[in-house]
């Protein structure tokens, strides 16, 4: 009997589609091409120095040389207890809370210890391209719940009943969301807690890694804000990564109920034991210290995504919703699709992030990353004249 030399499980894991497009066009920059990349959602700025600083201090501690509690620093928790009250509008306990490496390991600690092999997790889609490996890992099926730019990208209660089975175990929420910058509003969340509140043993993950950056002055709710009596099945999910330009770091964290918090601790003891004592320290400080660059770079965000918004709509054939949060934009690039470009007949997105690389050499994320085909991800997390230059470009090859 012969044996495959890599596990079928692993196997069948595709690689980070953002990671890739992003990983070509540094390859072309090395070569000496003029590529700009709208691949990566990682902020350009540097981490705030009063982090930073709180870092080079822990370093020189000898205390922080040694394993700690592998689901956090008691302090981290605090922190996690303080920013989840402020800024969730929930009340948590230290016991609730695991500091991971990043959000993709809680996110992907979330999905073992709550789903079972043939268990259905809801994914309103587009969703981030980590969603489906994580649920595959686990022995899940992902149901996708797809709403377009005709409805902001945000999908309703109807949809999710109509999607729904005995085998559903879970729904996945992401606002603000990656990849589209939709932000859904009280009365939408609440309308979802309420249905989620209606079935029994229905469990909640919210993704909430980009909860700090929204605009226009609108608030991005939790829900378990809105339903508490949820919160006894729900995972909440965030981090220090898009907030705070700390995506090296690698410091995120998830609470969970009493039972399922004990159980993820368990996993991680296995997995990795303690996140990096170093970035606990600093994600400490990020917390708790000066807020006003974590403002600073909200502002130039907001700005950026005015003018991406502006500018790709000058385009005929591309569609762009206003975001109200995260740093994306997602237009909806089907008016651009079924026609001859630079002498290429072009029917998907993905032959259109193609064509896009190699004529005006611009890198983007298709569509098919995140869902259906018919769009694009462009994350305005990079310098201003880059942003403008960018599409700019694509103004010139779609004129």
């Amino acid at each position: 009997m012969s044996h495959s030399r890599i596990s079928k499980r692993i196997s069948a894991i595709a690689e980070s589609a953002t990671l890739k497009v992003d990983s070509k066009a540094k390859a072309l920059i090395a070569q000496g091409r003029p590529v700009i990349s709208y691949a990566a959602g990682e902020p350009d700025f540097p981490t705030p120095q009063h982090i930073v600083e709180a870092a080079a201090i822990a370093v020189r501690d000898p205390k922080n040389h040694r394993y700690t509690p592998a689901a956090g620093l008691p302090d981290m928790k605090e922190a996690i207890v303080q920013k989840t009250l402020q800024d969730s509008g929930t009340e948590v306990k230290p016991n609730q809370i695991i500091v991971t490496n990043g959000g993709k390991q809680a996110v992907y600690q979330a999905f073992q210890v709550i789903i079972d092999d043939g268990d259905e997790v809801l994914v309103p889609a587009p969703y981030w391209t980590t969603y489906p490996e994580a649920i595959k890992l686990a022995g899940g099926k992902q149901v996708d719940v797809f709403a377009g730019a005709d409805q902001g990208y945000k999908v309703t209660v109807e949809q999710l009943e109509a999607s729904y089975t005995p085998k559903t175990k879970a729904l996945l929420i992401c606002s603000p969301s990656n990849p589209t910058g939709a932000v859904y509003s009280k009365e939408e969340l609440t309308a979802i807690g309420n249905w989620v509140a209606s079935k029994e043993n229905l469990w909640v993950i919210t993704d909430e890694i980009y909860q700090n950056l929204v605009y226009e002055g609108i608030t991005a709710h939790s829900i378990t804000e809105l339903v508490p009596e949820i919160q006894d099945r729900t995972i909440m999910v965030n981090g220090v990564a898009k907030s705070y330009a700390m995506t090296g770091w690698r410091l995120g964290w998830m609470i969970a109920p009493d039972d399922a918090a004990k159980a993820i601790g368990n996993l991680q003891s296995h997995l990795t034991s303690n996140v990096s004592n170093i970035s606990q320290r600093a994600a400490i400080a990020a917390l708790t210290g000066d807020q006003e660059p974590v403002k600073q770079m909200l502002v130039a965000f907001d700005r950026r995504r005015k003018l991406a918004v502006s500018e790709l709509n000058k385009i005929s054939g591309i569609m762009t919703p206003n975001p109200q949060g995260a740093f994306y934009v997602y237009p909806d690039v089907a008016g651009l699709l079924g026609r001859t470009w630079a002498g290429k007949e072009i029917n998907t997105s993905l032959e259109l992030a193609d064509l896009i690389l190699d004529e005006a050499e611009v890198a983007m994320v298709p569509g098919e990353a995140f869902g259906p085909s018919g769009y694009l991800r462009l994350s305005y997390a990079l310098g201003d004249d880059q942003l403008l230059a960018g599409i700019q470009r694509l103004q010139k090859l779609f004129s």
